[in-house]
């Protein structure tokens, strides 16, 4: 082959992006003006590229940012044509959307909740302001994203949470090379919140004023440390007898108001049924024959519109916010029946965290750690269980000796 044709290969390969380099800048005349455009030579042909970030190219100076964006993603092994042939502001946006269609089907109903309105009312306005591809996330980037979320931390962290997923399930899908560094936990300024919890004498103050055909769930709610969404979600077939007597097989709850099969934490518990429960099954029976209810769930709403009759979170949380204003108390649901009963066991039984976590069946003990916090009440109970006694003889200013216990 002659030196000649070497030479006209070689400069083709140039112009045309071949081993030397990837992709040539030209510009289209279009009246008085026109654009700058990357030949990008990809699948046998000349490709045009003519938007960067969703805008014309009307600088050489952006079009050359753009050749090299292109060809950082070649090196890196993560290029993607149909990414940069397309005009969309964003490439983030509608991944974000694809990647909720493709999970929404395996995702809670609250959980699916909570990331539609992530998306809707804080990613997609912060990346239509500040456009960015997927690969071109960065800390910073994920910084000035957190600044600009208006709601609280826990509210903040929720939204980069479901960022998070995004990218990691994008990672997964080779479409980027890796999950940057989102900001730290204190960046987010979540305040520890003191447990809210109410002694044993007024939670049952409580209950015991509800009407006695309301009572049983809330009942099983104070004995048994679960959440309100199990109790309705509860059926006949899950109270099961074992050797040791009854115990409750958990593996359903409500979620955004529908019915899913499993729980918050995704795991099914197995709960010993208290005995001073017991006495409620009998009830039960009782009062829904007396209605003549017949019905899968465990507990029933004689006047529920729902099909079974289950008790719906607004309803248990309306009979329990009016027996509170009879009682004069001001106290939510889950914090006057669960984080209660939490916060009785440790600060007026005598419970510890170990304990307080093999009751509530939680997986990791930090789950729990928040209702350590101990009643002054308590703590200076323990501090004087454990302090040490004795008697010193000291002298006062008199010179007379004068006993102190310690």
């Amino acid at each position: 082959m002659s030196n000649a044709l070497n030479t006209s290969i070689l400069i083709s390969q140039y112009l045309r992006g071949g081993e030397c380099m990837k992709g040539s800048i030209s510009f289209r005349v279009l009246g008085n003006g026109g654009w700058f455009y990357v030949n990008w030579y990809w699948g046998g042909k000349d490709r045009k590229i003519a938007w960067f970030n969703g805008q014309r190219m009307y600088s050489r100076d952006r079009a050359e940012k753009c050749r090299a964006c292109m060809q950082a993603e070649e090196e890196r092994g993560v290029f993607r044509l149909e990414k940069w042939l397309s005009q969309a502001p964003c490439d983030v946006i509608p991944y974000m959307t694809d990647w909720l269609n493709d999970i929404g089907p395996t995702l809670k109903a609250a959980t699916l909740k909570d990331y539609k309105n992530s998306i809707k009312n804080h990613l997609i306005p912060f990346f239509r302001k500040n456009p960015a591809n997927l690969n071109e996330i960065d800390s910073q980037v994920l910084t000035r994203l957190l600044n600009s979320i208006k709601r609280g931390g826990k509210g903040k962290l929720n939204v980069m949470y479901c960022l998070r997923a995004c990218l990691d399930y994008a990672n997964r899908a080779g479409k980027i090379t890796g999950i940057p560094p989102f900001p730290k936990k204190k960046q987010y300024q979540i305040p520890k919140k003191k447990p809210i919890w109410i002694p044993e004498e007024r939670q049952i103050r409580i209950i015991l004023t509800i009407p006695e055909e309301h009572q049983a769930p809330f009942w099983w709610l104070k004995y048994h440390y679960r959440r309100p969404g199990e109790a309705q979600a509860l059926h006949k077939t899950d109270l099961k007898r074992g050797s040791d007597g009854y115990f409750w097989h958990i593996h359903r709850t409500f979620s955004a108001r529908s019915l899913t099969d499993t729980t918050k934490s995704g795991y099914e518990h197995e709960i010993p049924m208290v005995q001073a429960f017991e006495p409620w099954l009998d009830k039960l029976r009782f009062y829904q024959k007396k209605w003549r209810i017949v019905s899968p769930y465990f507990f029933v709403n004689p006047t529920g519109h729902k099909p079974g009759k289950y008790y719906t979170h607004p309803v248990l949380s309306k009979i329990w916010r009016s027996a509170c204003e009879k009682c004069g108390e001001h106290i939510k649901l889950y914090p006057g029946t669960k984080h209660s009963s939490c916060g009785q066991f440790l600060n007026e039984k005598g419970g510890n965290i170990s304990e307080l976590q093999s009751i509530t069946d939680h997986a990791r003990i930090e789950s729990v750690e928040n209702y350590g916090e101990m009643e002054l009440a308590r703590r200076r109970a323990l501090m004087e269980r454990g302090r040490f006694k004795m008697t010193i003889k000291l002298k006062n200013r008199g010179g007379k000796d004068e006993s102190t216990f310690y």
